[in-house]
């Protein structure tokens, strides 16, 4: 291992703070840490897409345009920049025409971008072609990823069903030639890096490490792992990938990391030093980072779920006690020796004292992304059917087959979770299930989203979407935004830009009112400016007459020197009464 290299993406400020203080930073807050992370020298920083154009007009009425371009305008060429989009979906549900993904790219790279990170929620090559075509022809770096799930995770009770109608229910679906095979698709599509994205969580360290030696054996491309602490394997699954070949992997600073999040990079880098692998990140720009994250933290409590603070630590000057430091040198080597239970134990003694969040063995054992699972707790808390929880989740392999093995993550967790719960709730009232559905299920099922990883059953297809062969969206029938003209606020458009346009197409209610509300502000304050100009020139007549002799001023006055709107004259006076 000795002079390896290590590539680290800081995910801090965008899956970070979205996946533990739901995307709520300020632009202000970004602002503090952003000069200590130009000089932290990371790789990459993945700082904008996912849920943070939508988060910050939506909550804190700012500009995701300026969000990205100032963070640029500070890390410059120090570390380049990233940003996450869904292919051909974007940022919605429904796919959108190559016109609105060819102009979402260019002014995103235009921006400050540098990598745009690629996903589908099937798989779906398909649908990440025109992204990773339009990214290039705009100078930007094509970071197309292959979407980690495991398969449907089947009750009892559904085995026992299964084996009496005769029915056999898919398996080995995700294998490693699956996710080696779509990598190399995407190679061939002109992918310059594939990232394995495990947004949920599920890869444990044996399978990344099996992965990531396949993979490696079949690229000629960097390889990324990404992954989150929720079931408890991101911090020794990292580490794995680096045993195994990685050249890149994500992290996020200490206080911004564990549990729903990403692994924290000082761990990670506490690896590398033991390992000899450099990663030419600047460790004591990191600690200052840290300190003003945790600063920061205090003001977001409000959206902390966990409010877990990581334990204080100076990684530059503080020693750690000898049993931890023993642990750093067993987890490299049960890593090395590929036994995954002992990383684990060991792993997990690591970060419980560090303070950081314990493994969810609900995530683990349901094998689903916590938001996922936080999003049908709610959905049935709000119709006071709590008590449906067990049989939803128990309902999501089913409802995961039905509609043809969907990778859970945004959007396609959503849908499912969110049909798994309509199906509890038809079966408890004595219901058919799938007697309520979404419309985004309709959709999924009716193929509008892209090819499944595994056929649906036609019959099946035409009781949800009333059509039996796939049928695939067609952006001839996409209807662009309005882009209404506001004659009350001096006849502009609410979108007087092709970057506010975008905005527009992607997120239309959010952007309407976000947009409106900034015209209104901008026509009020151009209104004020008008009457201070006004003001001002009234204060400077009345200073300027003010200093005349009566003889000068009855002069002016009857001259028709001044049309005064203001009164300095005693109502008794002569020249007030002239």
């Amino acid at each position: 291992m000795a002079g390896k290299r290590l590539l680290i993406r800081d995910v801090t400020l965008r899956d970070g703070q979205q996946s533990l203080f739901a995307t709520r930073m300020s632009q202000q807050q970004v602002d503090k840490v952003l000069p200590f992370f130009a000089q932290a020298g990371f790789y990459a920083m993945e700082v904008w897409g996912g849920a943070v154009p939508d988060s910050v007009m939506r909550y804190l009425h700012e500009d995701p345009w300026r969000r990205l371009e100032k963070i640029h305008e500070v890390i410059g060429d120090n570390s380049l920049l990233t940003a996450l989009s869904r292919g051909r979906n974007l940022f919605g549900y429904n796919p959108y025409p190559d016109s609105v993904i060819e102009g979402f790219n260019r002014n995103a790279i235009k921006s400050g971008v540098s990598i745009m990170r690629i996903f589908d929620a099937l798989n779906d090559v398909s649908n990440m072609e025109s992204t990773i075509r339009f990214v290039k022809e705009s100078g930007g770096i094509a970071d197309c990823c292959i979407v980690y799930t495991v398969d449907p995770k089947y009750s009892t009770r559904e085995r026992l069903r299964a084996l009496l109608h005769a029915k056999m229910l898919p398996a080995n679906i995700f294998t490693k030639a699956y996710f080696v095979n779509k990598a190399r698709e995407l190679e061939k599509m002109g992918a310059d890096m594939i990232s394995v994205k495990d947004m949920a969580g599920l890869a444990t360290p044996g399978k990344t490490g099996r992965l990531v030696r396949m993979l490696k054996e079949n690229l000629s491309i960097p390889l990324d792992f990404h992954t989150h602490c929720t079931p408890g394997f991101g911090l020794a699954s990292t580490l794995m990938a680096i045993v195994n070949g990685a050249d890149i992997v994500d992290t996020a600073v200490m206080s911004f990391s564990g549990g729903t999040a990403a692994p924290p990079f000082e761990l990670i880098q506490l690896f590398c030093d033991r390992m000899n692998i450099e990663t030419g990140v600047n460790k004591q720009a990191v600690q200052l980072i840290d300190k003003e994250l945790r600063e920061i933290r205090h003001e977001l409590a409000e959206f902390d779920a966990t409010k877990a603070f990581p334990r204080e630590f100076n990684f530059l000057e503080d020693k750690l006690p000898h049993d931890i430091d023993q642990m750093v040198e067993l987890a490299i080597a049960y890593a090395k020796a590929d036994k995954e239970d002992d990383l684990l134990e060991t792993c997990h003694r690591i970060e419980s004292w560090f303070g950081l969040p314990e493994a969810d063995d609900i995530i683990r054992e349901a094998e689903v992304p916590g938001g996922m699972y936080s999003n049908m707790l709610a959905q049935l808390k709000q119709l006071k059917l709590e008590k449906l929880l067990p049989r939803a989740l128990e309902l999501i392999p089913l409802v995961r087959v039905a509609s043809g093995c969907p990778p859970l993550v945004t959007p396609t967790s959503q849908i499912v979770g969110v049909q798994a719960v309509n199906c509890a709730i038809d079966e408890s009232k004595g219901d058919p299930i799938y007697s309520t559905k979404s419309i985004q299920f309709v959709n999924l099922v009716k193929g509008s989203y892209g090819k499944t990883p595994v056929a649906i059953d036609p019959e099946f297809r035409f009781k949800i979407a009333g059509v039996k062969d796939e049928t695939p969206y067609d952006p001839r029938y996409y209807k662009k935004q309005e882009n209404p003209v506001y004659e009350e606020y001096g006849g502009v458009k609410l979108a007087k830009s092709e970057k506010e346009e975008l905005l527009l197409e992607l997120f239309p209610s959010v952007a309407h009112d976000f947009l409106k509300k900034r015209m209104e502000n901008a026509y009020l304050a151009e209104i004020h400016a008008i009457e201070a100009e006004k003001q001002r020139k009234i204060d400077e007549e009345k200073r300027e007459y003010e200093a005349l002799t009566p003889e000068q001023k009855e002069k002016r006055l009857l001259d028709g020197l001044y049309n005064y709107s203001w009164s300095t004259f005693d109502e008794d006076s002569e020249i007030g009464h002239s």
